[in-house]
């Protein structure tokens, strides 16, 4: 990636996940399938090939875009150690060229089938996965104003992939697709009928992660679609999704991925006379609207030190501030569970995913825990 860095000749497996089902059913022939996820602050990328199994033979992974403290790491299959280091790179578009270029240098650009991109919001117009073309893209730059934070990170890595491999079929497989089951009642906002004429409802995000977890527990569980559960995706970005039947049926975000749950910047669900107010004593525009509420708030706003929760829970121990980040992050999460549980009617299942939900066991056992 960073070409300063020395690299090692051996990497390990980096996960064993299936790609996601929406991808899998697209392709027939051909060796190999590259999926670019670009996330908020981050981009993962995976080289999957596709016989006798769907296994991933590379995966990489830049975390903390445009930080100093951004690093990056490679693994390839049958290889013991990764190769890792820090890294400059400032954009995701940036980060996926370093990688191609790396795809280029180790034999794998001719085998490369077509490549699917996570991308998080599809609107009113997307409710499967498409195959990308000039119109595509342009009816996802007009929704840029609806998810500032993700569409024009995929739409660069989409131009990227253009430049770098201009003959290949390009996939879009989007976040609110999973959340088509929701009945209306649960996509409805208590707004004036014209603006939902406008397209302006509840979409639901993750639903590739989600509809993953569905996959993964129907393989463990014959009766998993019976069962209720709610599904915990924590990460910097984070939600829950209420599962009946295998489909979802209501969730913690709506319009765009900044309502719910707080999250690493992001507010989660705000009054919006909060707004209001500091639109009227503030003069605040647009720009520093959506500054405020998805890139300064959540863990870092309420912390005052990082979004990240690793950071937040190593200086908990010290900082008061850090630790009622820590105590608002679970209460959030611990009410939006409640609520979705009362939708279901009960709860027979809670499952936790994303960085957060997998590895910080003290946050799982807080939202669990009893009343405050």
């Amino acid at each position: 990636m960073n070409r300063a860095t020395p690299r090692s000749n051996t990497a390990r497996p980096y996960c064993r996940r299936p790609a996601t089902p929406c991808m899998i059913v697209l392709f027939a022939g051909g060796t190999m399938i590259l999926i670019v996820n670009s996330g908020s602050s981050s981009l993962k990328v995976a080289l999957y090939r596709r016989h006798p199994h769907l296994e991933p033979d590379v995966t990489a992974t830049v975390d903390r875009l445009d930080r100093a403290s951004g690093r990056w790491t490679i693994r390839v299959a049958n290889r013991p150690d990764p190769e890792a280091g820090a890294h400059s790179l400032a954009s995701h578009a940036e980060a996926l060229t370093e990688f191609l270029a790396w795809v280029e240098e180790h034999g794998y650009r001719d085998r490369i089938e077509a490549v699917g991109h996570r991308v998080v919001h599809g609107g009113p117009a997307y409710s499967r996965p498409v195959t990308i073309d000039d119109d595509v893209v342009n009816v996802l730059t007009r929704l840029i104003p609806i998810d500032p934070g993700h569409l024009p990170q995929a739409i660069a890595c989409i131009d990227a992939v253009r430049q770098r491999l201009p003959n290949l079929r390009q996939i879009a497989c989007f976040d609110t697709a999973f959340h088509t089951s929701m009945p209306r009642v649960a996509r409805q906002l208590p707004l004036p009928r014209r603006l939902e004429e406008q397209g302006i409802v509840r979409y639901g995000f993750h639903g590739l992660s989600y509809e993953y977890i569905q996959q993964q527990l129907a393989a463990l569980d014959a009766d998993a679609r019976a069962k209720r559960t709610v599904v915990a995706h924590l990460g910097n970005g984070a939600s829950m999704v209420a599962l009946r039947d295998g489909q979802s049926v209501d969730t913690t975000m709506g319009l765009t991925p900044t309502g719910g749950l707080m999250m690493g910047t992001r507010t989660g669900d705000l009054d919006p006379g909060t707004l209001v107010y500091l639109m009227r004593t503030t003069r605040l525009d647009a720009d520093a609207f959506d500054s405020l509420v998805n890139q300064e708030s959540g863990l870092l706003g309420v912390s005052g030190i990082s979004g990240d929760m690793r950071d937040v829970q190593a200086a908990a121990g010290e900082d008061e501030q850090a630790r009622e980040a820590l105590d608002l992050f679970a209460y959030v999460a611990k009410k939006h569970l409640g609520a979705l549980a009362a939708v279901l009617g009960g709860l027979d299942r809670l499952v936790f995913t994303g960085g957060i939900g997998e590895h910080a066991a003290a946050v799982r056992s807080a939202i669990c825990a009893g009343s405050v």
